[in-house]
């Protein structure tokens, strides 16, 4: 391996721009993709060549997205993803040479948010990104107001049909509709919940 192309390396560059951690085990794809990214406005503050390394430098660097290849040496990128999902530091975004629904099934499973397949183009990128560190944020916030899995995956279910109501009555995107319910929870001191309950209700009624 080359001494010039370190598998673990730190980039900073200014926020607010979303943090992304990538890993591959080929160091070109590494680079094109650390070149695109930060074209495209975001901060790469990493890089790792396997998924031992990823989880060890995601736990360290607490990135805001993980882009990970799914073939790779030691770990591989969806064993990796369900360890980080585990501790729920970062969403995972999959690059992918293949098609196998089996494999995509895995990687479902192991809470992957994303997929982006090889070769990638950059109008791929944004949205599946954008994507996945939004509905991870969402995650977050439920689970900090529910401890119950249970109760989670109810008000989960719950805030989805909330969110695809306001979409298509106000025009609203998936992260907007989002942070309106959130919002809205805030500004009446009302778990997420009641308040999806009550835009459901609202909905039905008119």
């Amino acid at each position: 391996m080359s001494t010039t192309t370190p598998d673990m390396a730190t980039f900073e560059q200014p926020t607010p721009q979303a943090r992304i951690l990538v890993v591959d085990d080929e160091s070109i794809i590494r680079l094109d993709l650390r070149e695109r990214l930060s074209e495209l406005g975001y901060s790469v503050v990493g890089e790792a060549a396997d998924g031992h390394m990823a989880v060890a430098l995601t736990r360290r660097l607490d990135p805001d997205l993980v882009l990970m290849d799914i073939k790779m040496p030691k770990m591989d990128g969806i064993t990796a993803a369900r360890v980080l999902q585990e501790e729920r530091i970062a969403p995972i975004v999959l690059l992918t040479a293949f098609s196998d629904r089996e494999l995509v099934e895995d990687a479902r499973e192991a809470g992957v948010l994303g997929y982006i397949s090889k070769p990638f183009r950059e109008a791929d990128l944004v949205p599946t990104l954008e994507v996945a560190i939004a509905r991870f944020a969402e995650l977050k916030a439920i689970e900090l107001e529910n401890v119950n899995l249970k109760e989670a995956l109810e008000t989960r279910r719950l805030v989805d049909r909330a969110k695809g109501m306001l979409m298509d009555s106000q025009g609203l995107t998936e992260a907007a509709a989002f942070r309106r319910i959130q919002k809205l929870a805030m500004d009446r001191r009302k778990p997420i919940k009641e308040i999806a309950e009550a835009i459901i209700l609202a909905n039905e009624i008119t």
